[in-house]
């Protein structure tokens, strides 16, 4: 029997104006839907509606949990869904599903491909439209939230329900945009796979019987227009998890560490060449379709400082003699990621100065490089973020000039892109990356530390409040006998890589240390409860001995797959990438307490 409720007309105003907003909706597998009365029985479905008063987060007006009944009186056949939709008070601003979506109206069009929102419908694209819905793991957080010119409205829900795998979404048109919840949950006007070719609508559905009951559950907020309103719902919702969903590192830091370092010096590095090769196959010697083994002869330098540094702490000097040799090939050549190469070779060379090393073939590279950088570019548009760090901390190596005036410059040219992380989707083609946000907070972190202006720590805290819409706050369900669901993997702390690249990945790593100092320079909790949870994530599915997942001890899988795309949902990518691990290593040395 269906839960006792007032009629909506004894509500009280403020709940009745809500009520008004809400819109129940049965929706077939074509997409045609037909509006449920709130309250009253119908044929074929009878909904009742509670509302719970909830505390709001900072900022916002008002909250409310809210729970939907639904009692079908016959059975369904070919099966239904229920949709629920939350109306906004006018024309639509923007959108964002965190992790997965974050366009604007009509935004042009940009190189990176991927769901696009557009007022009028189709663009002549098929990942363009003017409604999407996603399967809700595929959000780094349950929620959808949508911005008109006088409010925010967010709706949230659990990953899973009653009736199956949650859905998020969005419609907008002319006179206004609803937030949108699917039980179960569709993925439409077309499903993203992360190529430029998007597989058909996946439409779950459930199949009624008689007299079935079924309650599905929600949050609902509203607040004012605040571009930067996400951050307090994306905290209110990472409390909720935290609670919920329990994190599960396979090792202790100071472990992982010594068989990551171990793992690193035996499967990447090559004493013929010198050089700690970038990838290599799980099963060396075997070739697979992303990686043949030694195919790869690039170096990653973030890798070769990890492995020197720890090298240096536990007196192993075949680690530091391989570290150095493939630095010293590095300072030779400086290619790859130009910005990321040159700053962690100066951080190589600060950390062997202490250990009275002398590489002046390293200190010649990053002075060229960073005097070349600044000769050409003094408008301060030097192409990365990371640029900034690598001034700051190459200037020792410089003869002459203030590379920190310089860092300043580049600091005041990319503000802008971090004062709109909110309502800019990343640097003009529609694609924000989890790294762009990383590099956000080394640069404006470095640029705090060595000038002490309040604006470069006020900046490095809206790129990492941008950066945790990027990580997970729950953790996934995985398909029964994939790899991921078998060996329990805990998403929560992962990072997804971008909403064209639908994968997990470790790159947040690479800021563990400064998210560590922001946390100190501000008095945030909030920073150092996520970045422990990034640094318990990727404690797991390091190969603890050889055959490990079919690795060798102490490789990282190159991917870890959540959803449809390039590979099956809960597979691995076996492949072991240096920077990876070297991300992980250096992450593992920084001294934070990881908590299960």
């Amino acid at each position: 029997m269906s839960l006792p409720e007032p009629s909506s007309l004894d509500l009280e105003p403020e709940v009745q104006e809500l009520a008004e907003r809400l819109d129940i909706r049965l929706i077939d597998g074509a997409g045609r839907s037909t509006r449920l009365p709130l309250n009253q029985r119908g044929d074929p479905f009878s909904a009742t509606v509670r509302w719970r008063a909830l505390a709001p987060p900072a900022g916002f007006a008002q909250a409310r949990t809210v729970d939907v009944s639904l009692i079908s009186h016959q059975d369904q056949a070919g099966g239904l869904g229920v949709q629920l939709a939350i109306a906004l008070d006018g024309p639509v601003r923007r959108f964002m599903v965190p992790g997965i979506f974050y366009d604007m109206p009509d935004r042009p069009a940009g190189g990176s491909r991927c769901p696009r929102y557009q007022e009028q419908g189709k663009g002549g694209d098929a990942l363009t439209a003017n409604h999407w819905s996603f399967r809700a793991d595929r959000a780094t957080h349950p929620m959808v939230i949508g911005w008109s010119q006088t409010e925010c409205v967010a709706i949230a829900t659990e990953a899973r329900s009653p009736l199956g795998l949650s859905g998020l979404g969005f419609e907008g048109a002319a006179h206004g945009g609803r937030v949108l919840l699917n039980f179960p949950a569709r993925e439409e006007p077309v499903t993203f796979i992360g190529q430029d070719a998007p597989a058909p609508a996946e439409v779950l559905l459930h199949q009624w019987q008689s007299g079935e009951i079924a309650t599905v559950s929600f949050e609902v907020f509203f607040g004012p227009p605040d571009e930067d309103a996400y951050d307090a719902l994306l905290r209110g919702s990472y409390a909720r998890a935290q609670q919920r969903y329990s994190l599960r590192p396979w090792l202790e830091p100071e472990e992982a560490a010594a068989i990551v370092a171990e793992g690193l010096y035996r499967w990447h590095y090559r004493p013929e060449t010198g050089l700690l090769l970038e990838a290599t196959a799980f099963q060396p010697g075997a070739e697979t379709a992303d990686v043949a083994p030694d195919s790869h002869p690039t170096s990653s330098a973030a890798a070769a400082c990890a492995l020197l540094a720890y090298g240096h702490r536990q007196d192993i000097w075949e680690y530091v003699e391989a570290a150095v040799s493939t630095l010293d090939t590095i300072a030779r050549t400086l290619a790859g990621d130009l910005p990321e190469q040159t700053l962690f070779l100066a951080r190589a060379l600060a950390l062997d100065d202490s250990h009275s090393g002398d590489h002046p073939d390293w200190r010649a590279a990053i002075a060229s490089t960073l005097t070349e950088i600044v000769r050409w570019h003094q408008d301060g548009r030097f192409g990365g973020l990371l640029w900034i760090p690598a001034l700051i901390e190459g200037m020792p190596c410089l003869p002459e000039g203030d590379s920190v005036a310089a860092a300043v410059l580049a600091g005041e040219h990319y503000a802008h892109l971090v004062d709109n992380y909110g309502h800019q989707a990343g640097a003009g083609d529609g694609a924000p990356r989890s790294s762009d946000a990383c590099q956000a907070v080394m640069a404006y972190t470095a640029l705090f530390e060595a000038t002490e202006n309040p604006r470069w720590l006020q900046l490095a805290r809206r790129a990492a409040n941008w950066m945790m819409s990027f990580r997970f706050a729950y953790n996934i369900d995985f398909p029964a006998n994939t790899m991921l669901q078998t060996y329990d993997f805990r998403s929560r702390g992962a990072d997804l890589a971008s909403p064209r690249e639908q994968q997990l990945q470790p790159d947040g790593l690479i800021c563990v240390p400064e998210m560590m100092r922001l946390a100190r320079y501000t008095g945030d909790d909030y920073y150092l409860d996520r970045t422990r949870d990034n640094l318990a994530c990727f404690l797991q599915f390091i190969a603890r001995v050889d055959g490990d997942f079919n690795a060798g001890q102490g490789m990282l899988p190159g991917g870890y797959f959540h959803a449809r795309g390039a590979r099956a949902r809960g597979s691995l990518l076996p492949i072991s990438r240096a920077r990876s691990a070297g991300l992980l290593l250096s992450a593992c040395q920084a001294g934070l307490v990881v908590e299960k």
